[in-house]
């Protein structure tokens, strides 16, 4: 019996490369759709997809747009999302990660690293497959559903959040420095600005209420969850 393949959505105004991405994410065994504006991804299902991939620069509306309506989807709001541009700027780079995108590819790409990006976001959801929970007093991690609860209500956080909580209730009193942050959470050759890290942290702590405190700032080391504060 064959086995479930992974679903992944590829939306790209430029018919050639999105056509050109599917085929080789085909070739590594994926099942792929293809969308050529974000309107028409708004008119689909997301729900059965396991990794998304976003053109910023597409005419209507732009990719980071979409990004924040699929953020703002419960049914698809933890599904990983990269999004691929050849825009360079900073804030262009810190508005896609503080919508909530996962991994950050330049144009031109190879397809070779590309699909290297999709597998690896693609282990990283998937990497969880031991206990059922983390959990801090009322803060808890669900490790099968990939959300986040405090009091009992899912909190809504995004992948690249749920990653970061993970490794500092894992290793709760322990400071973690940028690069360690950057290793264990971020992927492999991804390009991340300097303020990434505060971004994503910072609406972190915002996100899990009276518990936003536990996650503390070492001046010159870096990150950590202390308990009991």
């Amino acid at each position: 019996m064959e086995s479930h393949k992974q679903r992944i959505l590829v939306v790209d105004d430029e018919v050639a490369i999105c056509d050109l991405m599917k085929i080789n994410l085909e070739i590594a065994g994926y099942d792929v759709d293809v969308a050529y504006s974000a309107e028409q991804v708004l008119k689909m299902d997301l729900s059965d997809y396991s990794l998304m991939v976003f053109d910023i620069m597409m005419e209507e509306m732009s990719g980071l747009e979409l990004l924040s309506r699929v953020r703002n989807n419960p049914k698809v709001e933890n599904v990983p999302v990269i999004v691929c541009t050849a825009v360079t700027e900073e804030n262009s780079l810190l508005d896609g990660f503080s919508r909530g995108a996962d991994d950050y590819i330049r144009k031109p790409f190879s397809m070779r690293e590309f699909v290297a990006r999709v597998q690896r976001s693609l282990q990283r959801s998937n990497y969880l497959a031991g206990s059922a929970s983390l959990e801090y007093k009322t803060l808890t991690l669900d490790r099968l559903m990939h959300t986040c609860l405090v009091d009992g209500e899912d909190v809504g956080v995004t992948k690249r959040e749920y990653d970061l909580l993970s490794l500092f209730l894992s290793n709760r009193n322990h400071i973690f420095s940028r690069d360690e942050i950057l290793e264990k959470v971020w992927e492999k050759n991804t390009f991340v600005v300097d303020r990434a890290i505060d971004v994503n942290i910072n609406r972190l702590r915002k996100k899990i209420r009276q518990y936003g405190s536990n996650i503390i700032t070492k001046q010159g080391y870096g990150y950590g969850f202390k308990e009991n504060i």
